[in-house]
């Protein structure tokens, strides 16, 4: 019954979203497609400090994993621990994580910049957890969800955009998941191989976008 409950939200909250899509989402045409040159950027991290792609901390990194996420989507705190894990077993290969919450915390008071920095800690992230106060970023990718993965790689001294979409085919259980997009897009960059699976459909929270 828990499960069936659970389902039934999360139902609710996609179709809740897809409602509002044309209310929240900016006008115009933006983001990245598979296979686009990628903008860097320079946003806050929690501990204050600014973070970019192009950091000297990041010289060795064959390739970054950016998602858009934030504190307080049901989503979001689902794939949390994943999040967690991907930066714990790619950062090491050359893959680390980036998280940027994008939300306007007017509209979204949990996703304040001194609640991320809560979290950060209560959670215990190895990753940066940046804030896109602006929006700009996330409007420059075309994220419209949380969560939201761009794996970028680095090719002829550019980022490029490698997949994008979900983290992978299970939203409530991570044991039950039979297709890891993200290590699977990993694994075939490492090897040199192409992406059999570079864009999948982001499932998730609509951005609460500024108004």
């Amino acid at each position: 019954m828990k499960k069936l409950l659970w389902s039934a939200a999360l139902l609710f909250l996609v179709l809740g979203s897809w409602t509002l899509t044309s209310m929240t989402f900016p006008d115009g045409e933006n983001g990245y497609k598979v296979g686009d040159f990628t903008t860097d950027f320079e946003l806050k991290n929690v501990d204050g400090n600014k973070v970019s792609m192009g950091a000297m901390k990041y010289s060795s990194a064959k390739g970054f994993i950016v998602v858009f996420t934030c504190n307080h989507c049901p989503f979001a705190k689902k794939y949390e621990q994943r999040i967690m894990d991907l930066d714990k077993k790619f950062a090491s290969q050359g893959f680390p994580v980036i998280a940027i919450n994008p939300n306007d915390p007017g509209r979204e008071p949990e996703d304040s910049f001194d609640n991320m920095v809560k979290r950060a800690k209560e959670k215990g992230y190895t990753f940066p957890y940046l804030f896109d106060e602006t929006q700009k970023i996330a409007y420059t990718y075309g994220a419209q969800r949380t969560p939201q993965i761009y794996l970028v790689k680095k090719a002829e001294g550019k980022l490029q955009l490698a997949y994008t979409g979900a983290i992978d085919d299970n939203v409530q259980d991570a044991s039950a998941a039979k297709d890891k997009y993200v290590e699977k897009a990993i694994a075939e960059i490492l090897a040199g191989k192409p992406i059999s699976n570079p864009s999948t459909k982001a499932v998730g929270c609509l951005i609460k976008w500024q108004q």
